[in-house]
């Protein structure tokens, strides 16, 4: 079964940056397309980017564009989400999560254990 595990979390303050790493740990990871979900306090889990298993096509949500990019390096077997200006209702534990189809944030085929990002002044 594919693993995913998940570092890069920690307390920002609000407009500070994160990188979040997702590594991999079967090397059949390129043939996942990978995404990023979210679930906050009291919220709803929320699918937030995705990246398609040959880095052709990146979707990152509406609400986060701009602020949010998803990348993927096969040869480390990683994907990074890099989170810019981020605010106090970013805070939530992210998920790296493998994907049964690029954007289908419904029902992930696996998921990592989170990373906690809080951000607070």
């Amino acid at each position: 079964q594919l693993q995913l595990v998940e570092s890069g979390g920690g307390l920002v303050q609000p407009g500070g940056s994160l990188r979040l790493s997702c590594v991999a740990s079967k090397f059949t990871f390129d043939y996942y397309d990978i995404g990023w979900h979210r679930k906050a306090p009291g919220k709803e889990r929320e699918g937030i980017a995705s990246i398609s298993r040959e880095e052709g096509s990146t979707h990152i949500v509406d609400s986060m564009k701009g602020r949010f990019t998803i990348s993927r390096d096969n040869a480390k077997r990683t994907v990074y989400l890099q989170m810019n200006n981020l605010q106090p209702e970013d805070t939530a534990t992210y998920y790296c999560t493998a994907l049964a189809q690029f954007k289908d944030y419904s029902d992930p085929l696996h998921w990592g254990q989170g990373t906690k990002v809080t951000v607070s002044s």
